[in-house]
């Protein structure tokens, strides 16, 4: 099972809706390529049918993805305050130099590539979002990244 925020399945719902809605534009182009005759050197009737297939799978794959999803809200009560959770922003301290910084735990529909965030995002099934997950303030983390092992204490949950 895979969490993810509401606003995550929001932006899921979008993206299945714009495929669905490129359908009947694909089936045209699929329609007129087929109308200029001889299929087998016909490069935009292939091309539109592989785009149609792309297209399909792509619909398929976020509607599996909505199906199997565990929808978390941040304001759900029986999640305690001071434990990490999907959408929590937690300020580590990393114990072997002492830096902070902010991360954010995100669904992996989010993809943790929001760059021009105030915080670094991980997603649930990385090595750090898998530390975090469900960690309390003023816990060590131990994280095992691919230069090493590292621990952060959780300073704060925003």
């Amino acid at each position: 099972m895979e969490f993810i925020t509401p606003d995550e399945k929001v932006s899921l719902e979008k993206q299945l809706q714009e495929l669905i809605d490129l359908r009947p534009v694909i089936s045209n182009r699929i329609a007129e390529a087929r109308a200029l005759g001889d299929l087998k050197e016909n490069a935009e009737y292939h091309a539109a049918r592989d785009d149609q297939g792309h297209n399909e799978r792509k619909i398929r794959d976020i509607e599996e993805k909505l199906k199997r999803a565990k929808v978390i809200d941040d304001d759900d009560d029986s999640i305690p305050e001071d434990m990490v959770f999907l959408g929590s922003v937690v300020k580590l301290r990393d114990l072997d130099d002492d830096s902070e910084d902010l991360y954010k735990l995100v669904g992996e529909s989010s993809g943790g590539f929001n760059f021009d965030a105030e915080e670094i995002e991980v997603t649930t099934s990385s090595p750090m979002g898998e530390a975090l997950m469900k960690a309390r303030l003023g816990e060590t983390v131990k994280v095992d990244l691919p230069r090493g092992p590292k621990r952060f204490e959780i300073v704060e949950i925003q």
